[in-house]
């Protein structure tokens, strides 16, 4: 008998948005469920993701290297770890997804939209969450919340007009994709913003 197909959840936001904090919430409850779980991060989530991780977050490298990086650890992330886990019908969740791509490569860098989409047709050309949170707030926000106890990575160092720039691509691509969108307002309470993820994945699942 073959399995059903597991669900694919992402987690959205700019540097400082709070996404981070409600994973392993979301996690829990999926765990509660009975449904086993796979958690990943992009970039990264398998060996060879991890190393690319390292150079996209910390050298200096063109911006179409940048993007092909970016989705050169996600086809390995995607062929090792999501798809076999979806196919055995566990649940995935995974920090960023290409949305991520579109916001920091497509807005932020200003990378050409259209090549974005023929690097996401090509390499998951039948593959899309059936959920994204993206976790919504305020840039003055967004950079007080950053932690200034550690260094930033080269994306976090940014300024203003990059992250405005990102932040306004991921609402475009919420307003594109309204189906498995779901804005979450992430200056709320953290107790409250549980609610309302669990409310979601209850009307989702």
């Amino acid at each position: 008998m073959t399995p059903v197909r597991g669900k694919f959840i992402t987690f959205e936001g700019i540097d400082g948005a709070g996404k981070s904090t409600h994973i392993g919430f979301v996690s829990d409850y999926v765990r509660a469920r009975g449904h086993a779980l796979i958690a990943s991060r992009e970039p990264g989530g398998t060996p060879l993701g991890e190393k690319l991780r390292e150079l996209v977050l910390h050298e200096k490298m063109h911006l179409e290297t940048e993007a092909l990086l970016m989705f050169a650890s996600r086809r390995e992330n995607l062929a090792q770890l999501i798809e076999p886990a979806l196919a055995r019908g566990d649940w995935v969740i995974t920090d960023r997804f290409t949305d991520a791509s579109f916001a920091y490569q497509g807005g932020g860098r200003g990378l050409d939209l259209r090549k974005l989409e023929a690097l996401e047709q090509w390499v998951h050309p039948d593959l899309q969450p059936d959920l994204t949170f993206l976790f919504d707030v305020p840039l003055e926000v967004a950079r007080a919340r950053l932690d200034a106890t550690r260094a930033l990575d080269k994306f976090e160092q940014e300024q203003s007009d990059f992250f405005f720039a990102a932040r306004q691509e991921y609402l475009r691509r919420a307003a594109q994709f309204p189906q498995r969108f779901h804005v979450i307002d992430s200056t709320q309470p953290i107790a409250q913003i549980q609610v309302q993820l669990l409310a979601i994945l209850d009307q989702a699942f």
